[in-house]
């Protein structure tokens, strides 16, 4: 293997970590509050000045967050994962990288984090929440251990993302004006019930372990049949919480367009749940990841060509 060979092979172990491909899951819902934000008029009138290092900051702390927090994830369930066929041949438990070095990784990319969010200054909310923020990412990789609503705490922390997005774009003002918050509350809460619902679905795969071996998961309590049909509820309340959004939030500018994507989500949420069955698990990651991938980028594109373009 030549140098060329090895460090391609080192990034694509670092990439494989920390899961990089899904970040098309929030990536995507804190760009539309980003869009949102710009869309909408400040409570006090006018628009926020668009700043480019704002946008730089936006996307520095989704990655950095979400690296720190999966290879936290990573590391604290490394025992665990040893012992689960499934999941046995990730990378710190497979040995492909050491514990050391991705408690470095997880430190590096905290502290990245941590100071990415001096770009918004003066807006000096977003480094102030910071640390209190990552602590609750992190926290979800401990959470299986003592509450089987481990898949709300994964749904909350994902649901972060366009709520920080917008308070760091519109400053404290909106803090100070809850009716500001409407909107991205509103998309928060649907992607909180939305990864909530689509954790449950992944997590079917490890029932039979989790409840083994004492960790809590919905499949574990309720079985994969109770715990599909509890996350088709909360992918129910995700549609019904992204109808409220043109309704409740008239300022940001959502209109016809928006109705006709979230037809095409709901389609491809029905589709998700087609795709799996009690007793026939063996394409959870298409719906997993295929159908999600979907959903999160639709609603995006089609968000901000209402937002800008359509009226």
């Amino acid at each position: 293997m030549d140098v060329q060979e090895k460090e391609r092979s080192a990034l694509s172990d670092w990439l494989g970590l920390i899961r990089f491909s899904h970040t098309i899951f929030a990536l995507p819902f804190a760009a539309l509050a980003t869009a949102m934000a710009f869309s909408a008029p400040l409570p006090g009138g006018g628009y926020p000045a668009l700043r480019i290092r704002d946008l730089v900051g936006i996307l520095l702390c989704m990655v950095f967050a979400r690296s720190a927090a999966m290879a936290f994830n990573r590391l604290v369930d490394a025992d665990i994962d040893a012992e689960n066929p499934r999941t046995a041949s990730r990378h710190v438990p497979a040995g492909i990288l050491s514990r050391h070095a991705v408690w470095t990784f997880t430190l590096l990319c905290s502290v990245a984090f941590i100071g990415s969010t001096a770009l918004f200054l003066p807006n000096v909310v977003p480094l102030v929440a910071s640390v209190p923020v990552l602590v609750f990412l992190c926290g979800y990789s401990l959470a299986k251990r003592f509450t089987s609503a481990a898949h709300l705490w994964l749904g909350i922390a994902l649901s972060l993302s366009p709520l920080c997005a917008w308070v760091a774009i519109r400053g404290p003002e909106s803090i100070l004006n809850p009716t500001d918050l409407i909107a991205p509350l509103i998309l928060a809460a649907s992607v909180a019930a939305w990864v909530t619902g689509f954790d449950i679905i992944y997590a079917c795969q490890d029932a039979d372990y989790d409840k083994d071996v004492g960790l809590n998961s919905v499949p574990a309590k309720f079985g994969v049949a109770g715990a599909l049909k509890f996350s088709a509820g909360c992918h129910g309340v995700m549609l019904i919480l992204l109808a409220c959004l043109p309704i409740f939030a008239s300022s940001v500018g959502f209109g016809w367009l928006f109705w006709v994507a979230l037809c095409l989500i709901a389609v491809l949420v029905i589709r998700q749940h087609t795709l799996v069955k009690p007793g026939d698990l063996d394409r959870v990651n298409q719906a997993f990841f295929d159908m999600n991938a979907m959903i999160s980028v639709a609603l995006l594109v089609v968000g901000v060509i209402d937002c800008y373009w359509v009226k």
